[in-house]
């Protein structure tokens, strides 16, 4: 290996293909234990069409994509009219694990943004997925500074 080169330098990040759907569903599906080919569909038509400006990536190893990252531009939610992108849906291929790939994906993800004039990306985590917490912590994403809740509506029907 060159000394001179990072090691997240190694992955080719490339963006996101409709061809590339197959190949997300299998990694997605090798992390989370079940097939969201739906989800994902819907997570891939929108992230490549919604805004018009495409900022979704994958991540290739051995001439295979080995991991992605869905994301979408969003001029605003909540009353908040300030530009961010979102990642949606962010994956490595087990196997990939611990070669750079979620760094690379990142890194070019965060380029592509600040050129698009985009100063944030935001995503959520599972409090239960302490390695990807510890993993978007290290990349330098902080607690963001408002408050998610949810309503269980069939809980709370009187």
């Amino acid at each position: 290996m060159d000394l001179d080169v990072a090691p997240r330098d190694l992955v080719l990040v490339r963006s996101l293909q409709p061809a590339d759907l197959e190949a997300i569903v299998g990694i997605d599906a090798a992390s989370v234990g079940r097939r969201r080919e739906r989800f994902l569909a819907q997570k891939m038509t929108r992230a490549l069409a919604d805004t018009g400006i495409a900022v979704s990536l994958v991540a290739l190893l051995d001439d295979h994509v080995v991991g992605f990252a869905l994301a979408r531009l969003d001029y605003g939610e909540f009353g908040v009219v300030e530009p961010a992108a979102v990642l949606d849906v962010f994956g490595v291929h087990p196997d990939y694990r611990g070669r750079h790939v979620a760094a690379a994906l990142v890194d070019q993800l965060r380029t592509n943004l600040l050129g698009l004039g985009i100063p944030t990306l935001q995503t959520e985590v599972q409090w239960s997925s302490p390695d990807l917490v510890t993993f978007f912590q290290h990349e330098g994403f902080t607690i963001a500074p408002r408050l998610c809740l949810d309503l269980d509506l069939a809980r709370t029907r009187t």
